[in-house]
């Protein structure tokens, strides 16, 4: 897939680039200082850089960044480029990324001058003219831009005199394991040198990490290959560590390595290679947020004897390298073969030529010696019938399963090889697909490879995922021979057949694949899905499948209360990842709409297909997702990208802002346009705040009560609690940070995290920092809180004024309202954090609890205390003679608590509230202690008070 954004469908690179070394090391001088357009323009440059500049024509790439994250080999990247237009007038930018076509493009943003674009994920719309096809240019198809298993994505601006263009590309994949390894590969072609690059790829694997290993940069002419030949050290720069489950690799070149490397900054693939640890022999499941996902790999096994059938284009296309190639791979793999195995070899074109006729014929050194001379033998000539070929491999196949009292457990398969498309015989695609399927009748796998452009990709694709099989489409290079022997190391040693994955049906729902025909050394099996018994403390799992000695059955019980064990919240490295929190169910969206593409991409009836379309769009929609059915559509944001300036960004009681994000399935809530005018929120001065410090207002009573909480960094504090009612909770998680200079306390702490769950009328929560919030209703959105936003999901809505606050409504009957408290130079006894405001209350039941919760509902008296007398209860015009009374008095709840008057300041100091306050953390004034309003982790809900529960 190939994408184009903007104006240009075509792009080839400047012959002016500077590829000498002295213009090299000027320019890391110059673009590694501070960078700015204006300084940089008016920046005095050796009389040789002026030249070799003015040679240049397009925008000179100052920053090119890529970060991923790799969890459980699940894996989210980020790259970042940033383009610099330094010449007087306006030159065209291309954004050019290679990402695998495995790939999920989820976000794409632009950012010239002051404005910024932002992606926004829609389903495609049938052309049903042929006016729209004129207007909106088709792209081409996936074999177009597509080389060896990479796709290129492509944006085009243009970008103002003296201004930049950054541009911001996200995409996820789920990395396969291939020949015992996970490989992620970062393809680094920028086209030109670049004053900053960096690579850093980050790796939690909870399981542990064995074998990483950073092999030198591969070109496109090695893509592709199984194992690298030669792999030496890491490329230049290169910078490795790793503990038991944590890995970080950094490259980061300079100017003049990357001169070094490349002088026309076509550096190559960034690849990391490794593996995790195996105990379990059921595999590894993993459980987070009510997913699952289960990796299953067993090693140590003896390998299954195979029955395989190769299948060789040689028509006179092939003639040549192709050929050449081909016959080289071949005499490897046969030499490759075990004693057990039985193997035939049938030659292609407009004739089909079998080496043994009727017959496999064992492995031994004759039958082999004999096979290397009837494949050196072969030569091109004529047309190509692939469907004639497949029908006699297949029969073949079938005569020697039926007639000879072979092992029922051994695995029998057919590699086609071809370098075209049919010419001869049946050249229909959908005859020869329906014609190989009905020969084959799942007795065996087909595994189809492709090399060169000319090649029927789509067709080679859908033969073998209608026969259980792989595969490949490889380029005419110097290399095609270890491509060829690394697809048939993969799939050489079967190890287990007829693998069969199961779950109690009363636990589990909307599991992916979960029986598969073939388990080979090296690879790796997973399956994905949604939990239904949330309550329960174990998952059930058997896996049974058949090797070469017997047939086996594995049994465990998974323990579900592991929640620490995947959380990643908190780990080093990784604090910045979007919906990586989330990834286990990312990882179930993301096999789920790969297996919808494939069921349509094997069926042949039209209504079954648009279901599976529409199935599998709109899960891409949910989850953000580009696929074949969704596109990336650019809108204009209207806001700046960088927050005003100033020491601290103070928060406001702002309205929301100009513009309306409709992401991810989410819509926009009603009432919000485009350039409406910003609103004053309406909150209550019950809050919890700064330090912080708590109010609570009693409207009816006219005056309100305040206390503070002296609590631990790491706390969580239970706000507000009406699970069982309402389905509502809130928590929010302490963050410390040094007393100021001279202060009565040791130490200071704030709100780091506000978390807000609802329950009815169905599951569903938000997480809210200083940076971002994350709204999980079943369809997982990030959000950043310095940029304003409104969405809305089935019950509830979400409001973000940028860097400012947060409105939060609950089925149109709750209202929460947090303050964003953002200092851009802190002092070191601040920290950004938020602030709590009950904004309406009334969808919350009399049964609310909490540090807030508990006083939603009830009424407190203010009692005067005299030396000599019995408590009187006060009246509203008593209560200002009262304030300078210093032995107050108030009644909660049938306790006496002890009040003193203070003034307070809340809204970030923007209102003054006054207010009677209770010392001792607010003893007697709380329902129990302190302690009873500690959560265990933020998603608790505390069905009773003093316990704990979870969503």
């Amino acid at each position: 897939m190939i994408l184009w954004l903007c104006l240009c469908w075509g792009f080839s690179p400047s012959a002016g680039q500077p590829d000498s070394e002295l213009m090299a090391r000027y320019l890391e001088e110059q673009l590694l200082a501070d960078y700015s357009i204006v300084e940089q323009v008016a920046r005095r440059v050796p009389r040789q850089a002026k030249f070799l500049q003015r040679l240049e024509t397009r925008p000179r790439m100052s920053e090119f960044h890529v970060r991923s994250t790799i969890i459980s080999r699940y894996a989210f990247t980020t790259v970042s480029c940033t383009m610099v237009n330094s010449g007087s007038e306006a030159r065209e930018a291309v954004f050019e990324m290679q990402i695998p076509a495995a790939a999920f493009i989820s976000n794409f943003t632009m950012s010239i001058g002051n404005k910024t674009y932002y992606g926004e994920v829609t389903g495609k719309e049938k052309k049903n003219s042929t006016n729209d096809k004129e207007r909106h240019k088709k792209p081409p198809s996936p074999t177009e831009g597509r080389e060896n298993g990479y796709e290129t994505f492509k944006a085009s601006v243009f970008i103002p005199r003296k201004m930049q263009a950054r541009f911001t590309l996200h995409y996820e994949e789920l990395l396969q394991r291939r020949l015992g390894k996970y490989e992620y590969t970062v393809s680094i072609r920028p086209q030109q040198l670049v004053g900053r690059l960096r690579v850093e790829v980050n790796i939690l694997e909870n399981s542990g990490i064995v074998s990483l290993e950073v092999p030198p940069l591969r070109n496109s002419k090695q893509k592709g290959s199984g194992k690298a030949e030669g792999d030496v050290s890491p490329p230049p720069s290169t910078v490795i560590g790793h503990t038991k489950t944590l890995a970080k690799v950094t490259f980061n070149p300079s100017v003049v390595e990357q001169t070094r490397i490349a002088r026309n900054g076509i550096l190559g693939d960034f690849i990391i290679r490794y593996d995790v640890n195996r105990e379990l022999s059921v595999g590894d499941v993993q459980i987070l947020n009510g997913y699952f996902v289960h990796y299953f790999a067993p090693t140590d096994l003896p390998p299954l004897p195979k029955n395989v059938v190769f299948v060789l284009d040689s028509s006179a296309s092939m003639v040549g390298t192709k050929l050449k190639q081909t016959k080289e791979a071949l005499f490897t793999i046969l030499q490759d073969l075990r004693p057990e195995d039985h193997f035939n070899i049938i030659g292609f074109s407009n004739r089909i030529k079998v080496w043994q006729q009727d017959q496999l014929v064992p492995v031994t050194p004759n039958n082999i010696r004999d096979a290397k001379k009837y494949i050196h033998n072969m030569s091109p000539t004529g047309g190509t019938n692939i469907n004639g070929a497949l029908q006699t491999g297949a029969k073949l196949l079938n005569d020697y399963i039926a007639q000879n009292d072979i092992d029922a457990r051994s695995v029998s398969l057919i590699i086609f090889l071809t370098d075209g498309r049919p010419t001869v015989g049946e050249t229909q695609s959908s005859k020869i697909l329906s014609n190989t399927k009905d020969a084959i009748r799942d007795k065996f796998c087909l595994f189809t490879i492709g090399i060169g452009n000319d090649v029927d990709h789509k067709l080679l694709e859908r033969m073998a995922l209608e026969n259980c099989g792989m595969t490949r489409l490889f380029q005419e290079d110097e290399d095609a021979a270890s491509h060829l022997k690394g697809f048939y190391d993969e799939i050489g040693t079967p190890l287990l057949s007829d693998i069969r994955v199961d779950y109690p049906e009363e636990d589990v729902e909307q599991v992916t694949q979960n029986f598969f025909p073939n388990y080979f050394n090296g690879s790796e099996i997973i399956i994905a899905g949604k939990l239904i018994n949330r309550t329960s403390d174990k998952l059930h799992v058997e896996v049974t499948a058949s090797n070469s000695k017997k047939y086996i059955l594995l049994k465990t019980d998974v323990a579900i209360d592991l929640p620490s064990r995947n959380d990643i919240r908190g780990v080093p490295g990784l604090e910045d990842g979007k919906g990586d929190n989330n990834y286990i169910e990312r990882a179930w969206s993301y096999l789920t709409i790969k297996e919808l593409l494939n069921s349509r991409l094997k069926s042949d009836d039209s209504q079954e297909k648009d279901s599976l379309m529409e199935k599998a769009k709109s899960m891409a929609l949910a989850y953000n997702f580009v696929t074949p059915f969704t596109i990336l559509k650019m809108k204009e944001a209207g806001l700046h990208s960088e927050p005003p300036q100033g020491e601290f960004i103070s928060p406001s009681t702002d309205g929301i802002g100009e513009k309306v994000q409709s992401l991810q399935g989410h819509k926009a809530p009603p009432g919000i346009h485009r350039g409406q005018d910003k609103q004053r929120i309406k909150i209550s001065k019950t809050s919890a705040d700064g330090d912080p410090h708590f109010v609570i207002d009693f409207p009816s009573s006219k005056f309100s009560v305040c206390f503070n909480i002296d609590g631990e960094p790491g706390d969580i504090l239970r706000l507000v609690s009406d699970h069982k009612e309402s389905g509502v909770t809130v928590n929010g998680q302490l963050i410390g940070a040094p007393a100021p200079p001279n202060g009565h306390k040791k130490q200071r702490t704030y709100f780091s995290t506000i978390t807000i769950l609802s329950n009815k009328p169905e599951r569903s929560y938000l997480e809210i920092t200083p940076r971002r919030v994350i709204l999980d209703d079943g369809e997982r959105l990030v959000l950043s809180c310095g940029r304003s936003a409104a969405v809305r999901s089935r019950s509830l809505e979400v409001s973000i004024s940028a860097f400012s606050n947060i409105t939060v409504t609950i089925r149109d009957s709750i209202s929460f309202v947090i303050l964003i408290h953002h200092y851009k130079k802190p002092a070191p006894y601040q920290r950004n954090h938020l602030g709590f405001y009950i904004s309406n209350s009334k969808g919350l039941s009399s049964d609310s609890h909490g540090l807030l919760g508990q006083f939603l509902n009830h009424e407190v008296k203010l009692l005067q205390e005299s030396l000599n007398t019995s408590h009187q209860e006060a009246g509203q015009n008593q209560t200002e003679a009262l304030k300078a009374n210093p032995a107050n008095t108030l009644r909660v709840k049938g306790r006496l608590v002890p009040v003193v008057w203070k003034q307070r300041r809340i809204y970030n100091g923007q209102q003054q509230v006054e207010c009677w306050f209770a010392k001792n953390n607010a003893d007697k004034l709380i329902d129990g202690s302190y302690q009873d309003y500690l959560a265990s982790h933020p998603f608790d809900t505390g069905t009773s008070f003093g316990t704990a529960n979870s969503l």
